[in-house]
């Protein structure tokens, strides 16, 4: 995925999310995207390249770095629970996707359940 194209297809995905909002507390650099005030994204350009922040299940982000070049530990987060899609490389609109709303997914289920927008456990699945 080619520069911009990373950061607009997670930003397009993230505002699809149910409950899901955009705030700049760190400044117009940075866009968090949150679910009922948890951090579920960044998007920045502060390492001179357009980046994306993700959380993931710390074996899925193990996995993803180990198969992907374009995906580090995340910038300036817990190297163990979040991970960085960089532009350029394979990786793909439906992986982009995916991942964003995983990252969402792992937030909402750490909420309480009177708090939860969606059910994490069927959110998006497509059961046959």
């Amino acid at each position: 995925m080619n520069e911009n194209t990373l950061q607009e297809q997670a930003r397009e995905r993230a505002q699809e999310l149910p409950g899901a909002g955009l705030e700049h507390p760190f400044g117009p650099e940075w866009e968090v995207f949150k679910v009922r005030d948890k951090v579920f994204m960044l998007l920045t350009a502060i390492t001179g390249e357009p980046i994306v922040i993700v959380k993931a299940a710390p074996e899925d982000g193990k996995a993803l770095r180990e198969q992907y070049e374009n995906v580090t530990p995340g910038y300036h987060m817990n190297k163990q629970h979040w991970i960085t899609l960089h532009p350029g490389g394979e990786l793909r609109k439906q992986l982009v996707d995916d991942l964003v709303t995983e990252s969402y997914l792992l937030v909402v289920e750490g909420l309480p359940h009177a708090q939860r927008p969606v059910d994490p456990g069927t959110f998006g699945r497509h059961d046959q």
